[in-house]
């Protein structure tokens, strides 16, 4: 039995058996191995060579639609590259010298290579880095062969173990069968932390190396209220956790009985409580939690885990039935926030340096205006069938919004010509995620219609802490007293242009932190639907006067640790049961 402890992301607990899963496109993580087994792996990799090399020719040579001259150029480049004996030798040469196995002999040689071709300034030779990535994948199917779990075709119910997990592949998971998530990366506010929020399973990430120490199959404990991982338990803990997941279940059931209730303070303040959802069928979910409509609707997920780009009709259909499982309830649809770690299939081999601080968001929309313009036409249409708004994410100066807006305006105009309905007043805000948009609050506020604090982003981009990152996880905290300053100055600016404000945030989801946004001002909260009744009973224990009594105390607080503590104590005397 061990017993790893990582940071946890989303609460509960399951019992059950470990599927290992490497990174997106088939990255591979560094797997040392015995200097007796090198001449087995490589050897490996010359066969796997030898076969792919043959597969292209067959496949060259038996299908029709490989006569045309491009497609047998493109297959004639591959098989070139396949019989290339110096590529050959380099990576088995990188086998012997590091002892490493042959998937990630292939897949860190191929990948350096791809990643040199990609900055050629020659548009030929930079087109070639996806051709690269091509030949890794077919050579790593090889190579992996049934070893390689598909979480896409499950049939019993599993933890999902890997190194980090991308976007693209939690945007595939089946949530029938994926129970838990556990992973070497990320922080609270990762994509895998997200997901498993809104799917409401336990999740437990900066394990650092669990993978090293668990294998596919072992049973594995996913305590996600402690941030624990126990691989191959004994039976005594077994016994002990299958008590401690009766109690949580337990405690479930209590807080869904206030789901019905109305989430009013003790002294009369009504809090709008929304839900924060990336597929159109979550919206049930958050009506099933109780939520009163859509704070956050991440369309984004409609370019992942897929090989075409969406249509103008596949976004409506995701915005049609959204909205219409709603009626007359809002449904707030943010504009993709693609770049930095999600991507379009066309852009998805473009690497950047630093893509978080790239072009991501708003920048990216503006830069692929094509893209934009598919997602607004949508969203307007749709804009008939309900309360539909538009946010616009990581919007950083008044230029971004201005230009944003002139091509809404553009797209009415285009609805207009072709007679097409849509809501002429629909209402446009902003999520505020950076620093430079929280310190010009009060110019951009006289342009849109609400502001949307997004905690996840203006927490990294404040503190300057990569929140996917396991390295500086510890450093990561939406309540440093820097971070509650700029919520605090949000805040104030959004209620002196009296337009409204909402936290959608990873912040609104944790328990500890609902009576500090209450005490500074905020009424309306968007989180992952599963935490809404636990939310929500926090907001009916309290008074607005305790909130603002809690918000005074932590404002005058110097130290992200002394406010923690001070608002788990305060939130523990609430919610004893929950710590």
């Amino acid at each position: 039995m061990e017993i790893k402890k990582g940071i946890s992301v989303s609460p509960g607990i399951y019992i059950g058996k470990a599927l290992i899963i490497d990174s997106e496109d088939y990255r591979i993580p560094r797997r040392s191995i015995a200097a007796s087994r090198r001449m087995s792996e490589i050897q490996r990799v010359r066969s796997t060579f030898k076969a792919a090399a043959k597969e292209l020719t067959g496949l060259e040579s038996g299908q029709d639609v490989i006569k045309h001259r491009e497609l047998k150029d493109i297959f004639a480049v591959h098989v070139r590259f396949l019989r290339d004996k110096s590529l050959q030798k380099n990576i088995t040469d990188f086998i012997y010298s590091e002892s490493v196995t042959a998937e990630y002999a292939v897949s860190k040689t191929l990948r350096d290579i791809a990643s040199h071709f990609s900055r050629v300034k020659d548009p030929y030779i930079s087109e070639r880095a996806a051709d690269i990535y091509d030949i890794e994948h077919r050579l790593l199917r090889k190579l992996l062969g049934g070893k390689r779990e598909d979480v896409r075709h499950l049939k019993q119910e599993v933890v999902i173990i890997a190194r980090e997990l991308s976007p693209t592949q939690t945007a595939g998971f089946n949530k029938k069968y994926v129970k838990g998530i556990a992973s070497d990366a990320g922080g609270r506010t990762s994509h895998a932390a997200i997901v498993a929020r809104s799917l409401g399973i336990p999740a437990v990430v900066a394990l650092e190396d669990l993978t090293e120490v668990v294998g596919g199959g072992d049973t594995v404990i996913i305590d996600g209220n402690r941030g624990l991982v126990i691989v191959e338990p004994d039976e005594r803990t077994i016994n002990q956790y299958e008590e401690y997941s009766q109690e949580f279940v337990e405690l479930k059931h209590r807080f869904g009985a206030v789901k019905e209730e109305p989430a009013v303070t003790r002294d009369g303040t009504k809090i709008s409580m929304l839900g924060n959802i990336e597929f159109p069928e979550e919206a049930k979910v958050v009506l099933e939690k109780g939520g009163e409509g859509i704070g956050l609707y991440r369309t984004e997920f409609l370019y992942l885990n897929r090989e075409t780009e969406p249509s103008e009709q596949e976004h409506y259909e995701a915005y049609s039935e959204t909205v219409s499982a709603f009626k007359n309830r809002p449904v707030i649809i943010r504009t993709v926030d693609l770049g930095a770690d999600k991507h379009t299939q066309s852009k998805r081999f473009a690497p950047e340096p630093n893509p978080f601080l790239g072009l991501r968001s708003i920048r990216f929309c503006l830069q692929n205006i094509d893209i934009f313009k598919i997602q607004l036409h949508a969203i307007l249409r749709a804009s008939v069938l309900g309360d539909v708004k538009i946010m616009l994410p990581l919007v950083t100066d008044i230029q971004e919004l201005m230009q944003a807006k002139m091509i809404l305006r553009d797209i009415m105009e285009d609805l207009d010509e072709e007679s097409i309905e849509y809501d002429r007043d629909i209402e446009l805000g902003i999520m505020i995620e950076t620093p430079s948009a929280a310190l010009t609050g009060a110019t951009l506020a006289r342009d849109v219609d609400f502001f949307s604090i997004g905690t996840n982003d203006l927490t990294q981009y404040t503190l300057a802490v990569d929140r996917g990152n396991e390295l500086v996880a510890s450093l990561y905290s939406a309540v440093n007293p820097a971070v509650l300053r700029l919520i605090r100055t949000i805040i104030q600016d959004a209620h002196k242009a009296k337009i409204d404000l909402s936290v959608c945030g990873e912040m609104a989801s944790d328990p500890e932190s609902i009576m500090l946004l209450l005490g500074m001002g905020v009424r309306v909260i968007s989180l992952a639907a599963p935490m809404i009744p636990e939310i929500k009973q926090i907001v009916r224990s309290v008074t607005i006067e305790d909130c603002n009594k809690v918000a005074r105390k932590v404002l005058a607080m110097s130290s992200e640790r002394q406010i923690t503590n001070f608002l788990r104590d305060v939130t523990r005397k609430i919610l004893p049961e929950v710590f």
